[in-house]
């Protein structure tokens, strides 16, 4: 499997568990279409869906948070999201809409809302939480990621980035509050009360304000921008979702409670601490979805209950613990490379998925074959969509963000006149008189010519070399003692040709005879 190129070096257990739950959720919804019979089974007794939607939330809250304090600005964080996800999600949403007019796939019925209300509610990623069908199913996560983003960036500005613990148990006690008073609200609330239409316009237009502001460098505006998109997601995740409140919180809960666990294990805070944290909002969950004692989901029907949702749960914390206690040994790369592809699998899947079932249609009874060959199908397109969407989308966000390098000259200096050794010779530097130029002599000989000549004659190095500033301004090179101005390597470059005996490949009129080709 590829990995992207560049880029400090992945973590080895976050991806093998992203390879696992993007299995899973694969899994989950090719089984309508292949494995009905195993389905049926299964749903009631384990909710596979939500156990590998759990894990991907699990290593989400471990990662987003480390990636906004590792830059420690919230404008850089807003682009390396938007060009790690919308290039492959445009791409695939592109797709959709294009087997649908060809025919070769169904699109989802938007129930009467007009084509620029359903696209910005899309575009905003929060259609799931503004009232508007998926265009596909699997987007509906996208909408609480981008929930979480909003909340992240909305703690750091007000500098409450590290409580991830105290955030974690209050969303998970808020949940259980919502089960214990019998609290539920119709989905989707807001929508019912403002109306689809205004609800995403209003909405979009606070997330771009949001968003904005938060990236500008004024402090005030940082700090209105950051908490009005935090209050902006926990209005539509509480009150506008098309899970039950419950649910929604302890989603949230469970990000944050990663996050936590990277605060332990940076050191930020303390191991016995986040145990605490992760019991009680374990606790809070198990308990909620067995209070509530209805359906959990709304997407599957009676195949939903709450016994599957709480095993998926508990499995779900299970294998991120399992993953953490391993995070220091080495993964199999099979594992990691479907981790560095999970977002291909996870968008791209719902897509072969809708052509399968409009050409050969869905069957009532299992076919393993079929569920075997839809897998070997996909995995080569999703290394494809990986490497020619996804990998260079990011090369061009970090381009982006790529901190400004410093001048190559902080110190101009007018050419005026050459400084020359008494024979005549050209020593290659700028100066402003015959005084300056004794000057900087006498300081390279003493940094250069004395303190790096018995250094190099102690580690055997060729002795016919020596540093001359034959290159840039506080860039000195190596030559040969005998001529200046210098043309050859830089020091170390240099040193390594001597030590490996490849320097007759070098080219230089400063280098000796013998070492020229």
């Amino acid at each position: 499997m590829p990995r992207p190129p560049g880029g400090p070096p992945r973590l080895g257990w976050l991806d093998a568990l992203r390879g696992i739950a993007a299995l899973v959720v694969v899994f989950d919804h090719s089984s309508y279409s292949f494995m009905a019979e195993f389905r049926r089974e299964l749903m009631p007794e384990f909710n596979t869906s939500r156990y590998g939607i759990l894990v991907f939330f699990l290593v989400s809250g471990y990662i987003i948070p480390a990636s906004l304090e590792r830059r420690g600005c919230v404008r850089t964080f807003w682009i390396s999201r938007v060009f790690r996800i919308y290039p492959l999600w445009a791409a695939v949403v592109t797709g959709a809409l294009a087997a649908g007019a060809l025919g070769v796939a169904e699109i989802r019925d938007f129930g009467g809302q007009s084509v620029a209300s359903v696209a910005a509610a899309h575009l905003t990623l929060l259609q799931e939480l503004l009232g508007t069908p998926n265009l596909l199913l699997v987007l509906w996560t996208l909408s609480y990621e981008m929930a979480f983003y909003l909340l992240v960036v909305a703690l750091f500005t007000v500098r409450l980035h590290r409580r991830s613990v105290t955030v974690a148990v209050t969303l998970a006690a808020l949940a259980a509050l919502t089960v214990a008073a019998g609290f539920a609200l119709p989905a989707p609330a807001l929508s019912d009360a403002l109306g689809t239409g205004p609800l995403i316009t209003l909405a979009s237009a606070v997330m771009v304000m949001a968003i904005g502001c938060a990236s500008t460098a004024s402090p005030a505006l940082r700090l209105f921008g950051g908490v009005l998109g935090g209050a902006l997601a926990l209005l539509l995740v509480a009150f506008n979702g098309t899970v039950p409140v419950w649910e929604g919180l302890v989603i949230l809960a469970v990000m944050f409670l990663g996050t936590a666990v990277y605060r332990a294990d940076t050191g930020q805070t303390s191991w016995s601490y986040v145990a605490c944290a992760a019991v009680v909002v374990m606790a809070c969950a198990v308990g909620s979805a067995y209070g509530d004692g209805g359906e959990v989901g709304g997407e599957g029907g009676a195949n939903f209950t709450p016994r599957g949702w709480i095993l998926a749960f508990t499995l779900a914390a299970f294998t991120f613990a399992v993953g953490l206690a391993l995070r220091r040994r080495q993964f199999p790369r099979l594992l990691t490379g479907l981790g560095t592809i999970s977002y291909s699998l996870y968008l791209v899947h719902p897509l072969l998925l809708a052509v399968s079932d409009a050409t050969i249609g869905r069957r009532p009874h299992d076919d393993l074959v079929l569920e075997v060959a839809f897998y070997i199908a996909l995995l080569p397109l999703c290394v494809l969509t990986h490497r020619y969407i996804e990998a260079p989308a990011q090369r061009w966000g970090r381009r982006l963000t790529r901190p400004p390098l410093p001048p190559l000259t902080p110190h101009r200096r007018p050419a005026t006149s050459r400084c020359t050794s008494p024979s005549g010779r050209a020593r290659g530097t700028i100066v402003h008189s015959p005084a300056s130029c004794l000057v900087l002599m006498i300081g390279w000989g003493v940094r250069y010519g004395v303190r790096r000549a018995v250094v190099d004659r102690h580690r055997g190095y060729n002795s016919d070399f020596s540093r001359c500033d034959g290159g840039p301004w506080g860039h000195p090179r190596v030559c040969d003692r005998r001529s200046c101005p210098c043309g050859g390597l830089g020091t170390a470059e240099a040193r390594t040709l001597v030590r490996r005996h490849e320097v007759s490949s070098v080219k230089g009129p400063c280098w000796p005879a013998r070492y020229r080709n």
